[in-house]
C-alpha cells in the first residue's frame, strides 16, 4: 500500500485510490501517525494537535472512534494500528510512505560523490512533492506544529536547492515565531545561498534584539555559528544535500556544538535520548573515525594527534572497533550521571575512566603560550576515550554543573549549560518548541 502525504492525502492500493476515514480529522490523525510511522504517538498529542489546545470534553474518546474506524479500513492492506500504553503506533513494513521515502532520497543525494547520481536521487525526491504537507486535512496551524517532521522536510528542501521556495515559506512563519532559532537559522542559510547575505545578516541582527527584548537571552551557539559562517562566507553553507545541523570536518559528519562543553557535545546526538527503537540519524559515533575527528574538533586534543589516531584506525580496525564501544558506554554513563545525579553507578563508572585518564596525560604548552594537560600519544587508540573522560571530570568539579540542563521535549534530550537560567530548551531546537508549561529539566 502506498500512503501520499505531501500534498493533498492519498492512500493507493495497487495503484487505484482507496477511501480512508469518514472525516477530515480522522484522515489528518492518520496523516500524523504515518509522519511517525514506527513510533509511539501518546493520545495527549493527537489530541492537542487535532484540536489545537481547545479539545472538547469528549476528544480522548473521539479519538479512540477514529482508530476503531480506521483500524477496519486498515486491516485488509496489512497495515496495523497497534495500542502501547496511552498512544498509538502505525506499522508499514512492506508499504510506502512518500514522506519517508522523500527523506532518504535527499540523505542518499547528500552521501554520494557521483554528481549525475545526485542529480537522479533529487530529481526522484522532488517528484514526489505535490503541495503542502497534509494540504486537504491539516491547516497551516498544525502543519506549524508538526515541528519536526515538517522542519527535517524544509531541512530537505534547502538542501535539494530549493532557496526560493524555502525563504517564500520560512518568511512568514519567522515574522511571527521572531525568537524560534532554528527557523531563523533555516532561512539565514537559504538567504545566503540564494545570494541575500545582506538580508541574513539583518536578518540575525533583528532576531539577536527580539531575544534579548523577549527571552532576556543573547542567541545560541547554532544561530551565532550561522552567522559566523556567513560573514566568512563559509563554502559549508553552499553544499547541497547537506544538513544546515551537520558540521563536516576531515570528511566526517559531526553534530553541532550547542552544549557549551566538549563533556556535554559528547553525550549529545542530533535526534535525541530515549527513543526505542532509535530515531533515524541519532547515532553520531558511527565509526572511529567520527570519534577521532569529534575529539580534534572540540579542542580535546590538536591535529597531530587525529591525524597519528586516524592512521592507527586504518592499521588496526578491530582495536579501534573495541575502543569505540567503550566511548559509546562511557557516553552513556556520563548521559546518566548528568541527568541523574543519585545514579551512584553512572557517578563511580565515569569516575574509573577520569581517574585512568589523568594516568595518561601530560602537561604541554599551548600556542598561546600557556598551558595545558592533553592526553599523551602514548594513549594510542584510547586517547579520545581518554579525553572525553578528563572533560567529563573537569565538568563534574565545575560549579557550572549546577547550570546543565536537558530539553524536555521527548524528541530532543540535549544537554546545555545554562548560565543565566533564562532557557527553556535547547538553543539547537531540534525538538521544535517546548511542550506548553514544560520547564527544562534540570540536570
Amino acid at each position: 500500500m502506498e500512503f501520499r502525504l505531501l500534498g493533498p492525502f492519498e492512500a493507493r492500493h495497487d495503484g487505484h485510490p482507496i477511501e480512508l476515514g469518514s472525516r477530515r480529522q480522522e484522515r489528518c490523525l492518520l496523516g500524523v501517525l504515518l509522519l511517525e510511522a514506527g513510533r509511539l504517538v501518546s493520545t495527549d498529542r493527537l489530541i492537542d494537535l487535532l484540536w489545537n489546545d481547545r479539545p472538547p470534553a469528549s476528544a480522548r474518546s473521539v479519538v479512540h472512534t477514529y482508530v476503531g474506524r480506521l483500524r477496519g479500513s486498515l486491516a485488509p492492506y496489512a497495515v496495523e494500528i497497534t495500542t502501547r500504553g496511552d498512544g498509538y503506533l502505525v506499522e508499514v513494513h512492506g508499504h510506502r510512505v512518500d514522506v519517508a521515502e522523500f527523506r532518504e532520497l535527499a540523505h542518499r543525494a547528500g552521501d554520494t560523490t557521483d554528481p549525475a547520481e545526485r542529480v537522479r536521487l533529487l530529481d526522484r525526491a522532488l517528484a514526489l512533492w505535490r503541495g503542502p504537507l497534509l494540504a486537504d486535512t491539516a491547516d497551516e496551524e498544525l502543519r506549524e506544529r508538526l515541528h519536526g517532521p515538517v522542519e527535517e522536510l524544509r531541512l530537505a528542501r534547502l538542501a535539494l536547492g530549493q532557496h526560493a521556495r524555502a525563504i517564500g515559506e520560512l518568511t512568514p512563519l519567522v515574522d511571527r515565531h521572531r525568537t524560534r532559532e532554528q527557523l531563523v537559522s533555516v532561512l539565514m542559510t537559504a538567504l545566503h545561498r540564494g545570494g541575500r547575505q545582506a538580508d541574513a545578516l539583518r536578518l540575525y541582527r533583528s532576531t539577536r534584539q527580539a531575544l534579548v527584548d523577549d527571552l532576556g537571552v543573547e542567541p545560541g551557539t547554532r544561530l551565532r555559528e550561522v552567522h559566523r559562517w556567513i560573514l566568512r562566507d563559509d563554502r559549508r553553507l553552499d553544499r547541497p544535500g547537506r544538513p544546515v545541523y551537520e558540521v563536516r570536518v576531515r570528511d566526517e559528519a559531526l553534530p553541532w556544538s550547542v552544549g557549551g562543553h566538549p563533556a556535554l557535545e559528547f553525550c549529545n546526538t542530533f535526534a535525541g535520548w530515549g527513543h526505542e527503537p532509535p530515531l533515524p540519524g541519532s547515532e553520531w559515533l558511527r565509526g572511529y573515525r567520527t570519534l577521532a575527528v569529534w575529539s580534534g574538533h572540540v579542542g580535546l586534543t590538536d591535529e597531530v594527534a587525529v591525524g597519528r589516531l586516524l592512521e592507527l584506525a586504518r592499521r588496526n580496525p578491530g582495536e579501534a572497533d573495541r575502543v569505540l564501544e567503550q566511548a559509546r558506554a562511557l557516553r552513556a554513563r556520563l548521559y546518566a550521571c548528568l541527568t541523574d545525579p543519585g545514579d551512584r553507578r553512572a557517578f563511580d563508572d565515569v569516575a574509573r575512566h577520569a581517574e585512568a585518564a589523568a594516568k595518561a596525560l601530560v602537561f604541554r604548552r599551548d600556542s598561546g603560550g600557556g598551558g595545558r594537560w592533553w592526553p599523551d600519544l602514548a594513549a594510542g587508540l584510547r586517547l579520545p576515550v581518554h579525553a572525553a573522560a578528563w572533560s567529563a571530570a573537569q565538568l563534574l568539579t565545575d560549579p557550572r554543573r549546577r547550570t546543565v540542563r536537558a530539553c524536555p521535549d521527548e524528541r530532543c534530550g540535549w544537554l546545555f549549560l545554562d548560565d543565566d537560567a533564562m532557557r527553556r530548551w535547547c538553543s539547537l531546537a531540534t525538538c521544535g518548541r517546548p511542550p506548553a508549561g514544560a520547564p527544562c529539566r534540570s540536570a
